[in-house]
């Protein structure tokens, strides 16, 4: 935790406050389309010749939290997006519903940054997950309902286990700010404002693909106008 703590970069309250949702097009496993939403975009196996519709793993998760901590791809090698509420299985078998809505999958508030050997703590161990989601809630003010999650929320909120617990981090709302917190700067303010024209101009101009209601929904629950 004291690696997790000194390492992790925390997108910044107000950043999440001017835009929390960057990306509410994609969600975890949707399908890709090129042309403006026109066409599907397919992946040809050179082996086989086979063609599969290309989907999404992380890559607008990603983006997402590249240009909220006003970061550019290629100066973060080496370092990897770790989802905070999400469904738990240190097994990997289970389907991660939680990041599969539209709602969650690009929030800013349901990522840190984190240097990718550490990212498989964040994504095995119980107690680390417990304590990044303490930290993230009391940061921005805002945890995951996903319903798949309410027994998550339990536990936390019995929560007593303060010895492992990073010192910077808060164990209340808004009592400090964790080490790695990026704060709002014109660069990541500009990325906001281009990300919400985008979504203005795809919701009225993009192709038959583009997932209309599921982005009206997402904005909606998110009360982000455009």
């Amino acid at each position: 935790m004291s690696l997790i703590e000194r390492t992790a970069r925390w997108v910044s309250p107000e950043t999440f406050k001017l835009l929390p949702l960057w990306f509410p097009e994609y969600a975890r496993r949707g399908l890709f389309y090129k042309g403006n939403w026109s066409e599907p975009q397919m992946n040809t196996s050179r082996a086989t010749g086979h063609s599969m519709h290309k989907s999404e793993g992380n890559i607008h998760a990603n983006e997402a939290l590249t240009l909220a901590l006003g970061l550019r791809k290629k100066l973060r090698t080496n370092w990897s997006c770790c989802h905070i509420w999400g469904v738990d299985d240190a097994s990997y078998q289970l389907s991660n519903i939680v990041v599969q809505d539209h709602c969650f999958f690009s929030c800013v508030g349901n990522m840190v940054l984190l240097p990718t050997p550490l990212k498989a703590f964040t994504d095995t161990m119980p107690d680390v997950k417990a304590m990044l989601r303490i930290c993230a809630y009391n940061l921005y003010g805002w945890r995951c309902d996903h319903d798949n999650l309410l027994a998550t929320h339990a536990v936390l909120d019995d929560w007593q286990d303060w010895v492992g617990y990073p010192q910077s981090w808060p164990r209340t709302p808004g009592a400090r700010l964790p080490l790695g917190v990026v704060a709002l700067s014109p660069t990541i303010r500009t990325s906001a404002q281009k990300r919400i024209a985008t979504i203005r101009h795809d919701l009225e101009h993009a192709g038959d693909f583009y997932p209309r209601e599921k982005v009206r929904a997402a904005l909606t629950y998110w009360k982000i106008e455009v």
